[in-house]
């Protein structure tokens, strides 16, 4: 504990880092306030059952991510999810269309024209998403207008409201990434989930000691036990690692020597890292297109794949995270490029012929250790629906794996690494003596 002041006194005699710090501070604490700034003409008390379809389900996901501003009718209710549907389709068009391919490949000027595509996708996405969004309130808190308001008038202006506060949340996030400390975008998804921890921290404790959900004290030391493992298993998802099974390990060695040192190819275990449960979870929010939000008016299928608990969409999403684990995988460790790259520097692997026979053996073992990697990752994301069987409230359960408790640990391992690299700079000693923000940990997003 007295290290851990003291490294908190290293930060604040740090001046840069200390202004990053306050600057986090004052954006995040932005994003928190005006995320209970209600839509103009829209009666905060009249919002009972609109909160109370966010309670559960997939709904309380679009709310959990948006901090609690889908719930209040915010102007930041879409959050910054539009923009990260928007950064998924421009990732999968670089790897699909060749335009795209070439403009990766320019460097920082391609970036910048990537990041320009995908500010415009962004605003076509919310062009969509905040209408649908204003029907399902109307639907849901039709009451809650302003006498003297009609909805047709009302859909425009608050469409517009809709749209700048998301791409305000945008420019929020890339102000913390320049000016502060960790990945803007990032930090501001960890924050509205962290908002969700306290109350639902408390009402697993009352849910504990009460007729609903029982089992007391012992029941809820187990539950912190098995999160303390889950916690575990993400921070190993989310840091990868360096090491591949010892069988495979001992032939994957190049002959060729390089400072003295022989070079393994880097395949990772989770190569694909958090990746793969991001995209199956943005396919697992079309049901909500599909019904406009109205899931007691849906089919038995729909619902069952907008229960996040149910059995249909929990095998489906498994699914889901393996294909795409397996796809990332593909898309980012090409095996004819290692092996091109190994015969040009003259490696090769021992009874393995160089170029084809090459690419072939490294995508073999690639499919081989992705395959634990993948169904580690499938069991994590499905966590909050096993905790179902301990009787853990919902709220609470969303902490206990999937796409949340993912971002949570990169985000933290992620800003850890940066408050770390300052005080290292300055010769000061590191937040943690184990070393594990230094291990090249990668950012929820």
């Amino acid at each position: 504990m007295k290290k851990f002041i003291e490294t908190l006194k290293n930060c604040w005699k740090i001046e840069d880092l200390r202004q990053r710090l306050l600057i986090t501070l004052l954006f995040t604490a932005i994003y928190r306030f005006g995320s209970f700034v209600v839509l103009p003409g829209i009666n905060p008390g009249m919002l009972q059952k609109l909160q109370s379809q966010t309670s559960g389900g997939l709904m309380s996901l679009l709310d959990m991510f948006s901090g609690g501003a889908f719930s209040n009718a915010s102007i930041f209710a879409l959050g910054i999810m539009p923009y990260i549907s928007a950064s998924i389709v421009m990732q999968l068009l670089a790897v699909a269309v060749p335009y795209f391919q070439k403009m990766q490949r320019e460097g920082e000027s391609g970036r910048k024209k990537i990041n320009w595509y995908t500010r415009i996708l962004t605003v076509i996405i919310l062009v969509f998403q905040a209408p649908s969004y204003l029907i399902n309130l109307r639907m849901q808190a039709g009451q809650a207008l302003a006498s003297g308001i009609s909805w047709s008038v009302f859909m425009i202006p608050a469409t517009i409201i809709l749209a700048a506060g998301s791409m305000f949340i945008l420019w929020l996030g890339e102000r913390i990434t320049d000016k502060g400390v960790g990945n803007g975008i990032s930090l501001i998804i960890a924050i509205g989930i962290i908002a969700r921890l306290p109350q639902a921290f408390v009402q697993e404790v009352g849910s504990r000691f009460t007729a609903i959900s029982g089992g007391g004290l012992v029941m809820f030391i187990v539950e912190i036990l098995i999160l303390y493992v889950v916690v575990c298993l993400s921070i190993l998802l989310v840091q990868g690692t360096r090491k591949i099974p010892v069988q495979y390990a001992k032939r994957l060695v190049g002959n060729k020597q390089f400072g003295g040192a022989r070079q393994y190819i880097p395949l990772k275990l989770f190569a694909a890292n958090v990746m793969p449960i991001i995209f199956a979870q943005a396919l697992m929010f079309i049901p909500l297109a599909v019904v406009q939000y109205q899931s007691e008016n849906a089919s038995w299928l729909v619902q069952n794949l907008m229960n996040t608990r149910s059995l249909l969409y929990n095998v489906i999403y498994v699914i889901l995270v393996i294909a795409f684990t397996y796809f990332y995988t593909a898309i980012t460790l090409n095996p004819t490029q290692m092996a091109e790259d190994m015969k040009r520097n003259n490696g090769f692997i021992p009874g393995i012929k160089p170029g084809k026979d090459t690419a072939e053996y490294i995508d073999t073992i690639m499919s081989r250790i992705t395959l634990p990697g993948s169904l580690l990752i499938a069991f994590v994301a499905i966590m909050p629906a096993l905790t179902s069987f301990l009787n853990v409230q919902q709220e609470f359960s969303q902490f206990f794996g999937g796409t949340s408790l993912l971002i949570l640990v990169g985000v933290v391992i992620d800003t850890l690494q940066q408050v770390e690299s300052h005080l290292l700079m300055r010769h000061y000693d590191g937040l943690l003596n184990s070393g594990h923000t230094r291990q090249g940990a990668v950012s929820a997003y």
